[in-house]
């Protein structure tokens, strides 16, 4: 039986939210799975993955095969990074104890970038509001100055229209 790793769909309808599974190539997308190894979610920034990162790592050394999106996922996991890590291991190129310190470090260097990436987009959505505020206060501070010099001019009106009543009361009188 030949196995996939491959998403499985999920959510409503333009919110899709993806299953990681373990399945027999045959069966269909939404169909029987053997395991389920995480979850995937495309529709945050950046994209969350809940991954059972043991179980991917045993069934990617067993040939478990997965599609392009899941091998991406797990290479951004860094299941791939300790399959390589492993077989080095296996070689006789380092011990267990340098490939768990090699990957710690990429995977910190990992979560270095991905945090930088969060906080440039936290930056500019910040910036952007700061941007729509000011923009904001600039019309509203037009709009008050077109306010009071209408009522400026309706107050000059008025006192004229008075003043000329006031002309016109006496010689009538």
């Amino acid at each position: 039986m030949a196995t996939k790793i491959r998403l499985q769909r999920g959510g409503r309808k333009g919110y899709a939210v993806y299953r990681i599974v373990i399945a027999d190539e045959r069966a269909p997308r939404d169909g029987r799975f053997i395991e389920k190894l995480g979850t995937y979610n495309p529709n945050t920034n950046p994209a969350s993955i809940d991954l059972d990162f043991d179980r991917a790592l045993y069934w990617v050394e067993v040939g478990a095969q997965p599609t392009d999106t899941v091998r991406t996922i797990l290479k951004r996991e860094g299941v791939y990074m300790m399959k390589h890590l492993r077989g080095g291991v296996k070689k006789g190129a380092f011990d267990e104890e340098a490939a768990l310190n090699k990957f710690e470090a990429w995977k910190n260097g990992k979560e270095k970038v991905l945090n930088a990436i969060s906080d440039k987009e936290l930056k500019n959505k910040k910036d952007l509001a700061s941007k729509k505020l000011e923009e904001e206060k600039k019309i509203n501070e037009a709009i008050a100055k077109k306010v009071a010099e209408k009522k400026a001019a309706e107050a000059v009106a008025k006192a004229e229209a008075e003043a000329g009543a006031t002309e016109e009361a006496p010689a009538e009188a």
